[in-house]
């Protein structure tokens, strides 16, 4: 294994952190589940045989701990989900777009988000590992399932988004 911890964060952070986002609505909850992630990650370096992308191998950890922690979650007695920002202070601002514009791309977001938050985990999984850009076969590789399978879901959850997202 040719790449460190440090070197994997550094590089994947960002995507790890797209990955918590997409299976929790809370802040906190996004900041806990990404250090769960980051811990899986981390002792999940030591077993990296190179058989994949180092991104592909992160990730199927990554979407693994999370689907492990929404379980974790839905099976407590306390799952009273808090409504928050979901963007939070991170929201895209540009100066060469108004406030109005940027307000109602965070908006558009937040409501796709809250759409994708709403999907199955398969189908969830399926549909951000897509948005973030892998391939079929690497997201076969991450859920278990075969690259046929990917397509046959990832039609049904794009269908899903579609139908439930209200139009702004």
């Amino acid at each position: 294994m040719g790449q460190g911890f440090e070197d994997v964060f550094t590089q994947y952070g960002a995507l790890l952190s797209r990955v918590a986002n997409s299976y929790e609505a809370n802040d906190a909850m996004q900041q806990e589940l990404l250090q769960e992630i980051a811990i899986a990650v981390w002792q999940g370096l030591s077993r990296f045989k190179g058989d994949s992308s180092v991104k592909t191998y992160i990730l199927k950890i990554a979407h693994n701990r999370a689907v492990t922690h929404v379980a974790s979650q839905v099976k407590r007695v306390d799952t009273h989900r808090y409504e928050s920002d979901t963007l939070g202070s991170d929201g895209y601002q540009s100066p060469q777009y108004s406030p109005e514009v940027v307000s109602s791309q965070q908006q558009s977001l937040a409501r796709l988000l809250q759409v994708v938050r709403a999907l199955p985990l398969q189908p969830r999984q399926v549909l951000t590992l897509s948005l973030e850009g892998l391939s079929y076969d690497e997201i076969a590789e991450v859920c278990g399932i075969s690259k046929n399978h990917v397509g046959v879901i990832l039609k049904r959850a794009k269908q899903k988004v579609l139908q439930e997202e209200p139009n702004a």
